[in-house]
């Protein structure tokens, strides 16, 4: 593979929308500042997911540019307060603990 040097990031952006068949113009500045806030204050890996999904979003609801800019602000505030370790158990995997109930007798149960 052959890199050229540097790339001017507005034509890699123009080339990639005519590669991908769309008609749009991106604020590289608000993706960009999304991604450098969920890299350092989430997890560096969390940056290409966390943009994909700001587009998948934006895309989903034919968002115009200010609700865009909506969506990227609320996933910058989360990000910035990220404060979960990576080995941070996740609060909404709760493990309830199944009761054994083996001993009863279940015959006749109804299950609606």
């Amino acid at each position: 593979m052959t890199h050229a040097g540097p790339v001017n990031l507005h034509d890699w952006i123009d080339e990639l929308c005519d590669t991908l068949d769309l008609d749009l113009e991106v604020d590289e500045a608000l993706v960009l500042d999304l991604a450098r806030d969920v890299a350092h204050n989430v997890e560096r890996r969390a940056a290409p997911v966390s943009t994909f999904m700001l587009g998948y979003a934006a895309g989903a609801a034919a968002a115009g540019p200010e609700h865009v800019e909506s969506l990227a602000a609320r996933a910058q505030a989360l990000a910035l307060a990220w404060d979960r370790p990576a080995d941070a158990p996740d609060p909404d995997d709760v493990e309830v603990p199944v009761p054994d109930d083996s001993e009863v007798d279940h015959t006749g149960d109804r299950i609606d």
